[in-house]
């Protein structure tokens, strides 16, 4: 992210207006990894500011899917209105630059309504598109993400990613293999331009949009509790049943590269692995993008890191 983009300190007690037009400007971003609690907290800060949540987030925007894209609950939605959650339907993709002009759309009408702007999330990229910018990339090319989505099917995402390492280690190294739609369009961008896509983020003059960044960062061994006791009442809670509703659409291939837990619950489905291994296995997949998470999110320049457990007081700079 630009180096000029954003702030910490008090959040302002008036809402300021929009700078250069761009309704985001001074809006409030509380972001950090997955399980960490941003949804709590997120309603109790918005409360008191008398705001309204986006949700910035790549997983949460699918509709039919609230269990295990980890929505809000209806409790916390109905006590602060939230934009931008579960309003894809499957398979839809939804990508960072489209996500930022509805992030702004909607922005705007919170404005409108005379209310401050609170984006909540998980998904670096999101944020980065909305409050820095993206480069303009090449359209999407459906015959070579097919041919890209087959290689990964047969030869197994490892290779895949491990191909993409060879030609632009700076994006590989962020990526997880099993974030394949990520993989294949960092790949796609190479191969359609032959310049690595990292580059192509470097060489794109950002264009900031000044904003205060909360983050949340739990101590590794309670997150790592947390994540665990949250994977558990995914699956209590319907996970299982939200894969068999993908698998009776056809929607198994799609699903898996795009929310974690569905891979393992649909293996679990068929048979595969086992409730305990399932459990254990998206346990395990989820604390590696939290830690990816944190990485991403303590290269933000002036972000304010909430101390743990975090309070509304300090979020709003008077703890």
């Amino acid at each position: 992210m630009t180096r000029t983009s954003f702030g910490g300190g008090r959040v302002p007690a008036d809402p300021p207006g929009p700078v250069d037009g761009d309704p985001l400007a001074h809006a409030v971003v509380l972001c950090g990894p997955t399980a960490s609690g941003k949804s709590a907290l997120a309603v109790a800060l918005a409360r008191r500011l008398d705001a309204e949540i986006i949700g910035a987030d790549s997983q949460q925007v699918y509709r039919g899917l609230p269990v295990g894209t980890a929505q809000p609950s209806a409790e916390e939605r109905s006590a602060v209105p939230h934009q931008l959650i579960g309003f894809v339907d499957p398979p839809e993709e939804m990508t960072a630059a489209r996500w930022a002009e509805l992030a702004r759309d909607a922005a705007a009408r919170i404005r409108a309504r005379g209310r401050r702007v609170l984006v909540v999330g998980g998904t670096g990229l999101y944020l980065r598109a909305a409050f820095e910018g993206l480069f303009e990339g090449p359209p999407r090319d459906a015959v070579l993400r097919e041919r890209l989505e087959r290689e990964a099917e047969e030869r197994g995402r490892g290779a895949l990613h491990a191909r993409l390492a060879a030609v632009d280690p700076v994006a590989a190294a962020r990526l997880s293999p099993n974030d394949l739609v990520r993989v294949v369009r960092a790949l796609e961008v190479y191969e359609l331009t032959g310049r690595p896509l990292s580059e192509h983020f470097e060489r794109q003059p950002p264009r900031p949009v000044p904003a205060q960044f909360l983050g949340l960062s739990p101590p590794r061994e309670e997150l790592r509790e947390r994540i665990l006791a949250r994977t558990r009442r995914l699956y209590a809670e319907g996970l299982l049943d939200e894969a068999s509703w993908l698998l009776a659409r056809g929607l198994e291939r799609w699903a898996p590269a795009r929310a974690l837990g569905y891979r393992d619950a649909i293996a679990r489905l068929r048979g595969e692995i086992s409730l305990d291994e399932a459990v254990a296995r998206t346990a395990r997949e989820t604390r590696r993008y939290a830690k990816r998470q944190v990485t991403w999110f303590r290269a933000v320049p002036g972000i304010r890191w909430l101390s743990w457990p975090p309070s509304v007081e300090e979020a709003l700079g008077r703890g």
